[in-house]
């Protein structure tokens, strides 16, 4: 038996999605920007994709500029909006501090650049409050930036009292949507959200490919320079293949959202009181308002390589956070961010679902987990210590 339980570093693309792109490749393969009816015909398809897209997110088609994939989209937002509080000696940022790479990143470039950055706290939970945003804004403030959910530990935040907080301070908020979009409802006019960045691979759609949602009036910087394409916001030949597979998969994840979302959300709840009687283990992200198969755990003396390498072999597929850092051996940020030690953020496991997943499955799971974690306890002589009294457990049993 092989269980993908990692579904947060990237999903199995669907059928329609699939079959969609595939009659695109065949039949629609022109440049969307030739004046010809090949090229007219491509032209078509973009667009049928942008208000479809548009359709699902509650804002204009023309709002959408077309990406490869969240990051370059989150770099666009960041830069856009930097760049026009920068024309209005505004050169201040809020952000979290367990926001995706990406963010983080480029507000570190930002910073460099002569801007401020506030990294609200999170907490143990890992979610801000609408009062941290306000208490935070200043007359210099350009920009909040806050996700919409974790990537690692699943907690979803309140980005509709967030978005209300923004527009009455005139500030321009951004969410980073990645691990949101085609999971949760999403209405970037209802929740006063003014811009939003997306990537399909996420849900079901093909790799490469993402969006940038930003509300009219706000005047985009360009990081790809060289064409017109994108109304002149994104420089090269559009992807159509890729585009119609995202919008296809888009529009099935959130037609199936209600259903997938009760039967993912009782998978997870097993996973979590199964794996929560192993003894000296604890829950990241708040128990209940998180993705619906988000299950992200710590083992106090064990390794998260390891318990990944092992669960490779006992058919499982998972990870131990961000799939952008697994080459890296510092412990998870956003861990950090919400208290963990070191030596407890570096044995943490993210088990991440998705309505292919069965019961079967989370079954099979929960056997190969307690049991890869006693292995491995087993021969940690860091466990021995606590055992033994030589060094006191940092996570207490309840």
């Amino acid at each position: 038996m092989k269980i993908y339980a990692d579904n947060a570093a990237t999903t199995k693309i669907c059928k329609a999605a699939l079959t969609a792109m595939n009659e695109c490749m065949e039949h629609v393969w022109g440049n969307p920007s030739s004046l010809h009816t090949i090229g007219q015909e491509a032209a078509e398809a973009l667009m049928r994709a942008r208000i479809s897209m548009a359709r699902r997110l509650g804002c204009d088609p023309s709002e959408i500029t077309f990406t490869s994939g969240g990051s370059e989209a989150d770099n666009q937002a960041l830069r856009s909006a930097a760049m026009i509080g920068k024309r209005k000696g505004k050169t201040h940022i809020i952000s979290t501090a367990f926001e995706h790479h990406a963010v983080l990143h480029t507000l570190k470039r930002l910073e460099q650049e002569g801007f401020t950055v506030t990294l609200l706290d999170v907490g143990s939970t890992g979610t801000v409050s609408a009062r941290q945003v306000a208490d935070a804004i200043t007359p210099e403030t350009c920009l909040v930036t806050v996700m919409y959910a974790n990537n690692e530990i699943g907690s979803i935040l309140p980005i509709a009292e967030i978005g209300v907080i923004c527009k009455e301070k005139g500030v321009i908020f951004h969410t980073d949507a990645v691990q949101a979009a085609g999971h949760l409802p999403i209405n970037v006019r209802e929740q006063n959200i003014a811009m939003l960045s997306l990537s399909a691979h996420k849900f079901h759609g093909p790799k490469g490919i993402g969006l940038l949602y930003a509300q009219k009036g706000i005047r985009l910087t360009s990081l790809i320079e060289g064409g017109a394409q994108e109304r002149g916001k994104r420089a090269g030949t559009e992807d159509i293949p890729a585009i119609v597979g995202m919008a296809t998969a888009f529009d099935e994840a959130c037609g199936h959202m209600e259903q997938n979302a009760a039967k993912i959300s009782a998978m997870r709840d097993r996973l979590i009181d199964g794996l929560s009687k192993i003894p000296h283990s604890i829950l990241n992200g708040d128990p209940i308002n998180r993705l619906p198969g988000n299950v992200n755990f710590c083992f106090e003396g064990i390794e998260g390589e390891s318990l990944l390498l092992l669960l490779d072999e006992e058919g499982v597929c998972a990870s131990s956070g961000s799939a952008c850092t697994s080459g890296s051996l510092d412990p998870s940020h956003v861990l950090l961010a919400i208290g963990r030690p070191h030596e407890i953020a570096h044995g943490s496991l993210r088990l991440s679902l998705c309505a292919e997943n069965t019961d079967e499955e989370i079954d099979h799971i929960l056997r190969a987990v307690p049991k890869v974690v006693e292995y491995l306890r087993s021969i940690s002589p860091v466990w021995r210590d606590l055992q033994t009294g030589k060094r006191e457990y940092v996570i207490k049993e309840a």
